[in-house]
């Protein structure tokens, strides 16, 4: 980027709300040659190399799944922290299905916290991410799965989300539920005509919490990023999916402010790896089977593994299974769940009950037990590559290998890429890392991750190319 254009500081900073959308959004910047770092402890910035030297800086969080009265808490430090870097645009990252809820992972909460930092402005709001197959028209969300769009309420996965189902495609009456700003819209036909620029100036001075912009292709995206670059006064905090990165990115390239596609390296193949799973997506069903055909050892961690009195010596055995696995030279899943009918899922819900334990406290034990065993296999098996699925189970196993910062090593497919961690022990620094959203990637999404096959993500530059040449 242009020295004249964003001046010698960090051009974007984000927060996360989960692990896999914040590594999401660093691969979008990587490949604009930004060369992203993204903070996975906040506590040790300090130790995180070059960061001063980053165009962009991102902050892996958890408050997706956390309540409202944590955000309030955990979430203004972190908003300050990129504030004080300086940053043009700070954005609260959420994931491109918007699945929220007020009791837990609150948009609007967030919306509230961010939105007084930066001074009680109408914040912009950008969901739609077209190379994602997440397109928002007339305020309603829509999103591809299996090769079908479906609106957001009637999407097979997440009509059905075992914590934030989505219930509502209109995202203005979704978010409505979550705070009590008012919510506007910037429609799909205001944003396509000539008075874009106009009609955002004026629904921005309007007295408003938020505003929605529709984005369903790379011309309204490419607008959608030149109104919040262009016609937003700076500092400015803004809320979305990595739509918002892809927006200001297509933006950017069309004005010439940034050069051509940045070329990152081809992921190389690893002899052998190791697959974490907490998700419960159908998706990630597919490729736990899929794993197992191609080779993979697979191993279950239990409700009892996780929450009952021997967990520590079922872990240990646990682990000794795994390492076993790796000498015979198979690669190794563990999960939890093999999708939302897992009958596994109501049996870990019943031992929360019995314990009195609510489901947030559940999912801490879990990810924290997933890690506490991943820390027992590695140094065991001498593997350096371990791909994680699931959102929440990617920021608690992070924590649990000691991992300060990411960096994009290579991409694999589009919004799981290669990262290699910056660690304060030998058992994360180097590691690389796979964190995978529960519904990203083909069924064989874990061989490929193995074998380095690189289905490489497009480029900004090159949205939509993709999808107009599947058209035709």
């Amino acid at each position: 980027m242009s020295a004249s254009a964003a001046g010698n500081g960090p051009v974007i900073g984000f927060y996360g709300d989960d692990f896999t959308g914040s590594t999401d959004a660093l691969e979008i910047l990587a490949l604009a040659g930004l060369d992203p770092v993204l903070i996975t402890d906040l506590d040790r910035a300090g130790d995180v190399p070059d960061l001063a030297c980053s165009r962009a800086v991102g902050i892996a969080g958890l408050s997706r799944s956390k309540s409202p009265e944590w955000m309030r808490e955990h979430l203004p430090r972190h908003l300050r922290f990129l504030q004080a870097l300086g940053v043009r645009i700070c954005h609260y990252k959420v994931c491109s299905t918007f699945d929220s809820a007020p009791r837990i992972g609150s948009i609007g909460s967030a919306l509230e916290i961010g939105r007084a930092i930066y001074g009680g402005r109408t914040v912009p709001i950008i969901v739609g991410a077209p190379d994602l197959g997440r397109y928002q028209v007339f305020g309603n969300l829509f999103a591809r799965a299996g090769g079908e769009i479906f609106r957001i309420d009637r999407h097979p996965t997440m009509k059905a989300h075992p914590v934030t189902p989505m219930a509502e495609a209109d995202l203005r009456l979704h978010l409505a539920a979550q705070t009590d700003l008012p919510l506007g819209l910037l429609d799909i036909v205001e944003l396509s005509s000539d008075q874009a620029t106009k009609r955002f100036a004026a629904k921005m001075g309007e007295s408003l919490g938020a505003l929605f912009l529709d984005v369903a292709d790379d011309e309204t995206s490419a607008r959608a990023g030149e109104l919040i670059w262009q016609a937003l006064p700076h500092p400015a905090f803004v809320v979305g999916s990595s739509g918002v990165e892809y927006a200001l990115l297509l933006h950017w390239r069309r004005t010439g402010t940034l050069p051509g596609a940045s070329a990152l390296p081809q992921a190389t193949a690893a002899e052998q790896i190791v697959v974490v799973s907490g998700s419960c997506s159908p998706a990630t069903a597919a490729q736990i089977a899929r794993a197992e055909e191609d080779g993979f050892a697979s191993f279950r961690l239990a409700a009892e593994d996780v929450l009952g009195p021997e967990r520590p010596d079922r872990l240990d055995r646990l682990a000794s299974e795994v390492a076993a696995a790796h000498a015979r030279g198979r690669s190794t899943v563990i999960y939890t769940a093999r999708g939302p009918q897992d009958p596994a899922l109501a049996s870990f819900a019943a031992a929360l009950r019995s314990r009195g334990l609510s489901a947030e406290a559940g999912n801490e034990a879990l990810g924290t037990a997933l890690g506490e065993l991943l820390r027992r296999v590695l140094p065991r098996i001498g593997v350096r590559r371990v791909v994680v699925a699931g959102g929440d189970t990617s920021g608690r196993i992070v924590g649990q290998l000691g991992v300060t910062s990411l960096r994009i090593r290579a991409p694999l497919v589009r919004g799981a890429p290669l990262c290699v961690a910056t660690a304060a022990n030998p058992e994360g620094h180097g590691l690389e890392l796979v964190l995978k959203g529960g519904q990203v990637g083909e069924a064989g999404f874990f061989s490929a991750a193995r074998a380095g096959a690189s289905a490489a993500s497009p480029a900004p530059s090159d949205i939509g190319m993709r999808q107009r040449k599947e058209a035709s």
